[in-house]
């Protein structure tokens, strides 16, 4: 007699790894390129890794008095102090008054896991969460998988070319009273004074609960401070918010996954009860946290001499990826390419949108074998001496083509495209 599997309802799950990569890896093209790494990558086509890594690696093999005990579940107590110091400032109003403190997390989105967690069995009026950002976030499936209602909105405006500060205030000013407004990288999202007051206005009148994602501080403008001026903000205002706190990018220890979740609250008191909480709740997902990341991360932010080359090496990589992207734009310039570029070079950081529409994306993809998101997106970083002619060349193939099939094509006849 046949057994039956418990798990023969088990459907099987496609796209782990996304069309996009499976794609790229399917190619037999030669002249292939992944533009959407979202890791930064180097001119020789590796992940980036912080050269002070390796210092500090160097120092923890040799360090006898260190030992090899489990954590305490909050975790790696030095970790966390040199974490919120970066984030805040070692003179943070918040940090003086004992009102932020944090737990040690595993992975990129550990933070959000146990945030999460916390929020549906203690903020149960709120089963609706607000997502807004520059671009497709993941934390939305967190979410969606404890039984949250998600909303998501980009405030890129392809038609504008810019990131719009009226998509952000018009997503806020929308938001019911009492939801989880989840807000990514909207470093370019250029707030007046006024915009600011009226964004922490409606936040606070409709107690709407902030839980911001840093997942890459220093990677954005290359200055810590300002890549987290959002943080300065809210704690300026007397906001509690969450705040999820990645570390494994900018220092390129990607299979280090750390980071920490930031807790600031009105008072110690509220701040020791919702910490309580944490670790009881971290407890039944993870227990201890690993430290090998954190021990490294935390060498080097404890050591002047160390944070000074970090803090160099994040100016190279932004830099790079700033002088990459006016070398695109002048290219496309010099090509006569159709149409503005200068929104290459008005956005920050490694990553941007060239501003293609989706049919000279697909062009891209399937004539020319460049593989970059529906959105337009790429790493900057994946561009480099060695194929910025052969990608900026496809790229103005791609937009002449699609303009002079626009222009043949008869009004009720667009063109179909495929699913990326």
């Amino acid at each position: 007699m046949p057994t039956l599997s418990v798990f023969m309802d088990v459907p099987f799950v496609h796209k782990l790894e996304g069309n996009l990569l499976k794609a790229y890896k399917q190619d037999d093209c030669p002249n292939k390129m992944f533009l959407a790494y979202k890791v930064c990558m180097t001119n020789e086509g590796h992940p980036w890794v912080s050269f002070v890594v390796q210092k500090a690696r160097l120092q923890i093999s040799q360090d006898p008095s260190l030992n090899y005990e489990y954590l305490p579940t909050v975790g790696m107590k030095s970790f966390i102090q040199a974490s919120l110091e970066l984030l805040f400032g070692k003179h943070s109003q918040a940090i003086m008054q004992n009102r932020v403190g944090g737990v040690h997390t595993v992975g990129d989105s550990g933070a959000f896991q146990l945030g999460v967690q916390f929020l549906r069995a203690w903020h149960k009026d709120a089963r609706i969460v607000y997502i807004i950002s520059s671009q497709k976030e993941l934390h939305g499936l967190v979410f969606q998988d404890m039984g949250f209602t998600v909303y998501e909105y980009s405030i890129w405006d392809p038609k504008k070319l810019c990131m719009d500060p009226d998509i952000l205030l018009n997503v806020v000013e929308q938001i019911p009273r009492g939801c989880v407004l989840v807000i990514g990288n909207i470093i370019d999202c250029k707030l007046t004074p006024s915009e600011w007051a009226k964004l922490m206005s409606m936040i606070k009148s409709k107690q709407i609960f902030p839980f911001v994602d840093i997942p890459c501080q220093g990677l954005y403008t290359s200055d810590l401070e300002e890549d987290t001026r959002i943080l300065q903000y809210f704690v300026s205002q007397g906001v509690e918010f969450f705040c999820s706190q990645s570390l494994s990018k900018n220092f390129g220890i990607y299979d280090e996954g750390v980071g920490i979740l930031v807790v600031v609250a009105i008072n110690n008191q509220q701040l020791l009860c919702v910490l309580s909480q944490l670790m009881r709740l971290a407890q039944a997902l993870w227990l201890n946290p690993p430290n090998t990341g954190a021990r490294i991360i935390t060498s080097v932010l404890c050591n002047p001499a160390l944070l000074g080359d970090w803090k160099q090496s994040l100016k190279d990589v932004v830099e790079k990826a700033m002088l990459t992207k006016e070398k695109v734009k002048e290219k496309l310039r010099l090509l006569g390419t159709p149409g503005s570029w200068g929104h290459i070079t008005e956005q920050s950081g490694t990553h941007g949108y060239l501003g293609l529409n989706f049919q000279q994306v697909e062009y891209l993809v399937r004539k020319k074998h460049i593989y970059i998101p529906r959105n337009g997106q790429i790493n900057f970083s994946c561009v480099n001496a060695n194929n910025i002619h052969y990608i900026t060349e496809s790229i103005n193939e791609a937009v002449l083509f699609t303009e002079s099939s626009e222009k043949c094509l008869p009004k009720n006849k667009p063109l179909i495209g495929i699913k990326l």
